[in-house]
Formats: C-alpha cells, structure tokens, sequence
C-alpha cells in the first residue's frame, strides 16, 4: 500500500546515493555514468510503485497535479497578460481609431490646459457623437465593450450622471451634424460655425432650465425649493419662491409652455394673506421683484396687482423709530419684528430693496414707497461710521446708528449696498448725485483699503478690513463687483474701473478652474457651491461691454462643471458640500431658487450676442437679476 512517508525516505535514499556518488568519484564523465545507471536502478521502481496504488490514490494524486499546474499558470503574469489581450484586443483598437481621429476624451473631471494659478486657453473639444435620452442634453453613453473608467463621477446617487453627457458633448453633436451638411464648404463655413455655436451654448442652457423645472414641477410644486436628491421640497416663506422667481427667466429663455403654467398658478394659488413671516430683504427682491420684471417683459397685469399687493404688506417694516427698516414682517398679520436674537438689521438688507419700491411708487403713482426707502439712503449717506466710503454691516432699527464698527466687507451683508448706489443712479436716469458721490468714493475705498494681489501668481482680489488689520478672504459673493464695475465704467463713471474689472474677472474665473470640479466654493476655508450667480453676472457684463468672447468660454466652461457635478438625473440640480472632489460632490439636496432667478437666466444672456436683448442702455438688473426698464429722461 501507498504510504507518504515511504515516499519520502525513498527520494531522500536517492539524492543521498547521488550525493555518494559525486563526493567518491571525482570526474563529470564518472558522475555522468553514475547518475545514469543509478536512474535506471530507482525508475523501474517508481513504475512499481504507481502500479500498487489502488485507482483512488492515483486519480488523487492526478487532481493535485493538475490543481498545482492551474495555479502555476494563473499568477504566472506573462501568460496571464498574454491571454487577457485577447479579450480586450478589440477594446484597445477601438481606442487606437479614436486616438488616430483625435476623438479619445479627456480623463473626467480635468478641465483641458487648466494649470494652477494659470489662465487657460479655452480648447474646442470634439468628442464621440451621444445619443439622446429623453431629456434632450443627455451625456453619451459608453461605447459597447469599452472598459468602464475606474472613477466614476460624483456620490452614489448621482453617478449615473456620468452616462449623461454634459454641454461640451451636446455641442460637439451639433457641430458635427452642421459639418456634415456643409460638405466641402467646411474652410468657407468655418466662421458661420463659430456664429451657429453661441445659440446652440444658449440651447444647452434652455435644456438645463427645462431639466430643473421638471423637477420642481413633479416633486415640489407650489413650493419654495426642490430638494433633487430626496426628490421632496424645502419651504421658507409657503409662497411657491422658485416658481415666482423664474417666470421673467422662463419668459426671456421662450419657454411659453413652462410660463403658461407657472402663471396659472400665479394667478389661481398665489396669496399674500397668510399668516406668515418673510424677511423683507428676500421677499422684496425675489418675489416682488420677478413679479414687477414679468409685468414689464409681457405686459400682463396679473403680475402688477400681485406685486402692488405684496408691496403694501410689506409697508409696516419701515414702522420703526428710526425708519430704518425691521428684517422680519407678517403678511397676514401686518406686523413687523427684528431677528428674535438682535435689534440689528444689516446694511445689504435695508438698501438693496430700493429699486423694487421706486418702480413700485412709479407703476402705481403712490409715493409712499420711493419716499420709504428714498429715507434709508439719506440716512447711510450722512450716517457716521464709514471709512473711506466703506460701511459697515450693521445698522440699529432703534437709533438708526452702524453698530459693530470697524469691520469693513464686500461680502455677505454689505455687498449689494455698493451695487445699488450705482443702479439707482441709473434707474433714476442719472440724475441723483448723492448716489454717484457715494458710489465713487465706495470704490475709492475698496482701491485703498481691500485691494490685493496674490503672490505669486498676481492675481487681484478684494479682502476684507476688521480693526485695522487686513483679512486676505475674498467670498464668491464678492464677483459681482467685476460686472458692477464695468457697469459704471460703460456710464462714463471711473476710467479706470473697466481694468480693474477685468482683473478682478479673472480671479473670480481662476476660483472656478483651480478646483478639481471647476466649481468655487462659497469661501475660500470652505468647500461647498450653493449654485451662486455672481460670478456668471460678471461674466456677462464683461462680455456684453468688452465682446471679448473669453468670458463666454470661461462661462462655458463653468456651465458644464455644473452640468457634470450638480445635475440630479430625476430633475434639478442641487448645491454640493465639497467642490474638491470630484468622486464624491457630496450633495447638498437643495436648490436655490436662484439657480432658475439668476444663473441660468445670466447663463443665457452671456451665450447672447444680442446687444438689444435686453440693452444694458434700457434695463437696470435688480440684484436677483430681475430687469427694471430705466426710467425715461423728462423731456
């Protein structure tokens, strides 16, 4: 019988007698002969010994071998590497023929020639032809057989965006199709091309718009903001926010269907007397103000009573000692209240209202609501406080005095107080100079005290002033000045101001491209992206005054890094918690009423080579980006 331990003496009996015969026989030739005869001495044996196994031991000792030599050749890597080039063969020339047509894509989430700290140079994609889903823009899907990429884009529940194309893909489509039907005129038709691309930009944005509203229209209708990823709604005010903000956008973008509907239920649904708190600031600007913008696009008087209506409601905040305005009033109460946690309201939120309540006194002949506000600028005019123009971000509704003096900032609650010095000077038609006085010293002060550059890239930005001491913190909230900027400089007001806007335009771009997204965050310590406008606002302004077609394709490049990391498959797109990572966004599930108010509408207008879409000589943007018309000079 077979015995394991037989086995081994008898191959240790073997190499011993060979060793035997190496150490007494000295010559190769000897050990040569010995080791053959001593070969055929054992072989035999080893035949015996395999005819005494029983069938059992044999077919075991068979399975063992076989076993050994498949695991031999799996983690041999050369065979191994051998045979998997046969299923991939076709893989690897299919991205061999894309390679030889200059159609291989870009690795995900790079942006093309974006170096840090450098400004790139914008490239023209062309890249495999998508098909279409349902949705219209749509990303292409993955050819048949290609190896998926190891990364997929965004969190779980967004990354089957990546099957969806973004702007650049749908683009890319288009201009291929046009190629094709231009035949041999493409050296000819090259520049009419180039011309065919800025609507077909302006398509893709009309599709996004469609893509958000279908999501608020299934998951959060009538209510204040879509939350995309839980597919439900948030509510702040129960005034259906979103949709009231939109309706100048979806009228501008002609997008009749959309605006039907939303207008129905303006007028069936929408009413102000509920017992509900608003903030003054917001409720003024987004409801009230695209209210007032749509009467004047479409002539509609729905849109007039509604805002008169909200207007009046809004009344009792002035009713203060100081007539500096509450933050907080009640619709339907007729009441109105500070924050439970301060007396204070701050500085953006008390004059940044103006240009709704003097198109309001204008439209309704009642003074009542220019004379309100009108009150608040006289005031911050000659209030004490200030440096160098500069003003600080609180007010007292009691003493009408700035409080927490020495803080000086461009940011969250003072930006939009520089921004409406120089719109109500143009609403008003460039008559009030206390307004233009204030403006030009503001910027004066920010040239004194805020303006920096990085070193050592030399990149212009704005910080911030506390104290005396200087904090090198720029927000995003602080790109509309590139755009205000260049605003006033079109009007004649500071020559200088159009150079500094367009340095400033660069830094708010590099804020974008530097990150690993191509979104900014909110502040620079922070990472989240709320889905802002401020920087895409700039861009148009810059554009429309300059036609330098740069900012178009910075804006291009923006709107496809939100088509990318902030689009929600089921409708919407939603705020992100970590704009430097690409792999995981981190969604927030909310979106602003602003992404459909202010950046798509300021999307559209920059891929617009209209001048007369709405003229920067006709219209003054609320800072919710609702056109008012410029009050006609008196003959």
């Amino acid at each position: 019988p077979f015995s394991p331990s037989l086995l081994v003496y008898n191959w240790g009996r073997q190499l011993a007698c060979r060793g035997c015969l190496v150490g007494v026989f000295g010559t190769s030739r000897e050990v040569a002969a010995s080791r053959r005869a001593a070969s055929m001495t054992w072989r035999p044996g080893w035949s015996d010994k395999w005819k005494q196994l029983s069938r059992l031991q044999r077919s075991l000792i068979l399975f063992l071998l076989a076993l050994l030599l498949v695991c031999g050749i799996v983690t041999y890597p050369n065979l191994t590497d051998h045979w998997r080039g046969f299923s991939d063969r076709s893989v690897k020339d299919d991205w061999d023929r894309e390679d030889d047509m200059g159609l291989k894509p870009a690795l995900p989430g790079v942006l093309p020639g974006v170096v840090p700290g450098v400004v790139p140079k914008v490239v023209q994609e062309v890249v495999p032809e998508p098909k279409k889903e349902d949705s219209g823009l749509v990303l292409p899907k993955p050819q048949a057989g290609k190896k998926p990429l190891p990364n997929k884009r965004g969190p779980p529940s967004l990354q089957n965006r990546s099957k969806r194309g973004n702007g650049t893909d749908w683009l890319a489509k288009e201009k291929h199709r046009l190629g094709a039907k231009n035949g041999d005129e493409e050296e000819e038709g090259g520049e009419e091309e180039e011309a065919a691309e800025k609507p077909l930009r302006q398509e893709a944005v009309k599709e996004a718009f469609r893509h958000a509203w279908k999501g608020y229209k299934e998951f959060a209708w009538g209510h204040d903001e879509l939350k995309p990823v839980s597919k439900s709604y948030g509510e702040w005010f129960g005034l259906g926010l979103t949709l009231i903000d939109a309706l100048d956008t979806m009228w501008i973008l002609g997008l009749k269907e959309e605006f039907a509907e939303a207008k129905k239920w303006v007028e069936t649904e929408l009413s102000f007397s509920k017992n509900v708190d608003v903030n003054l600031f917001e409720s003024t600007i987004r409801i009230m103000g695209g209210l007032i913008s749509t009467y004047h696009l479409t002539g509609d008087a729905l849109f007039f009573e509604k805002a008169k209506d909200l207007g009046s409601r809004l009344m009792p905040a002035f009713n203060t000692p100081s007539k500096i305005p509450y933050s907080d009033v009640n619709l339907g109460k007729g009441t109105a209240h500070p924050p439970r946690w301060t007396s204070d309201s701050t500085v953006a939120e008390v004059t940044s209202i103006q240009l709704e309540f003097r198109e309001l006194s204008r439209l309704t002949q009642d003074p009542q609501y220019k004379e309100a506000v009108d009150r608040v600028m006289q005031m911050v005019h000659s209030m004490e406080g200030k440096h160098d123009g500069l003003v600080p971000m609180f007010i007292n509704t009691n003493s009408g005095q700035f409080t927490h003096r020495g803080v000086f900032t461009l940011g969250a609650r003072a930006d939009s107080y520089y921004e409406y010095l120089l719109k109500q000077w143009l609403q008003g038609g460039k008559k009030e100079t206390e307004l233009l006085e204030d403006y030009v010293q503001a910027i004066e002060g920010v040239k004194k005290n805020l303006l920096r550059q990085t070193s050592p890239l030399r990149l212009t930005f704005v910080g911030e002033l506390s104290h005396g001491r200087f904090n090198p913190k720029m927000d995003h909230l602080v790109c509309f000045l590139p755009g205000t900027l260049a605003l006033g400089a079109h009007n004649g007001v500071g020559g200088e101001h159009m150079e500094l806007a367009q340095k400033l335009m660069e830094t708010c771009y590099q804020m974008y491209a530097q990150m690993e997204t191509g979104l900014s965050p909110e502040i620079p310590a922070d990472r989240h992206n709320l889905l802002r406008p401020e920087t895409v606002e700039s861009l148009f302004y810059l554009y429309r005054f300059t036609q330098d077609r740069k900012y178009q394709d910075w804006g291009w490049e923006i709107f496809q890094s939100f088509n990318k990391y902030t689009r929600v498959p089921t409708g919407g797109y939603t705020s992100i918690s970590n704009v430097r990572d690409p792999n995981n966004p981190n969604p927030r599930d909310k979106m602003e009423s602003f992404f459909l108010g202010e950046t798509l509408k300021y999307f559209y207008l920059l891929f617009s080579d209209d001048p007369e879409l709405l003229s920067l000589d006709k219209y003054v943007f609320n800072t919710e980006a609702h056109p008012f018309p410029i009050w006609p000079t008196a003959p």
